[in-house]
């Protein structure tokens, strides 16, 4: 009667647990998972509420932003072909994977100096796709119009700002580069072909070497208000 009644009481405390269990996964994927989404990407590894993930989050949430979400990678990501990539973060297509990189205009006017003129200043941050090259003279260009062509356009010449100078500005380091949350109010510059993706809804650096964050397209536009310049 005693083994029956151990029995029973196991099973009983068994049972508890796995509902905790259910529950805990309940509450992670309500807190990182899209929110708004049905077409959105589901988790590759477990993300874990560490500062990063809660200090961007709260930046993101208090900006109107909703529909995000983190992700975790693998230590050698950045070996694998975009293709992988895609299948790891269920993005919709290579052409959804971003990356931020932070330029400096070395041929600024001696007396600029920081970002405290969006529209002339030391630096910028692009956002582009992996998929796209590049192109620095579109930049320039547009850099040049957009001051109604009071600077010389010999005074733009956007290049890639050293490592170092990239960490002080954003807070980030190599690989988790990215625009929301960065120590430096830096203007940012996105690549027009990025707003016209379908599904609106893209990937680029969250913070770390090893996160990766998802963002509706239309949202992260109202509240990062960058240029959009057809800059690839």
């Amino acid at each position: 009667m005693e083994d029956g009644e151990g029995m029973e009481a196991a099973a009983a405390e068994l049972e508890r647990l796995q509902i905790e269990i259910l529950h805990r996964i309940s509450v992670l994927e309500s807190t990182f998972l899209p929110q708004s989404s049905s077409a959105a990407p589901s988790p590759s590894l477990p993300v874990d509420e560490n500062e990063t993930v809660t200090r961007l989050s709260t930046i993101l949430r208090s900006g109107g932003v909703k529909d995000f979400c983190f992700k975790r990678v693998a230590p050698d990501y950045y070996d694998w072909p975009l293709e992988s990539r895609r299948n790891a973060l269920d993005a919709s297509s290579v052409d959804h994977l971003c990356k931020s990189i932070v330029l400096v205009n070395t041929q600024a006017s001696s007396n600029i100096l920081d970002c405290s003129d969006r529209n002339n200043s030391k630096y910028y941050v692009v956002v582009v796709q992996y998929t796209a090259r590049f192109n620095a003279e579109a930049v320039k260009q547009f850099l040049y119009t957009l001051n109604e062509g009071k600077i010389p356009k010999k005074r733009f010449n956007l290049r890639l700002a050293p490592e170092e100078t990239s960490i002080k500005l954003t807070a980030f380091e190599h690989n988790a580069v990215t625009c929301i949350g960065m120590k430096t109010n830096i203007p940012v510059i996105l690549d027009e072909a990025i707003t016209k993706l379908k599904p609106d809804f893209f990937w680029l650096g969250g913070g770390e070497i090893d996160l990766k964050l998802g963002v509706r397209t239309s949202e992260f536009l109202e509240f990062v208000k960058p240029f959009i310049v057809p800059c690839s």
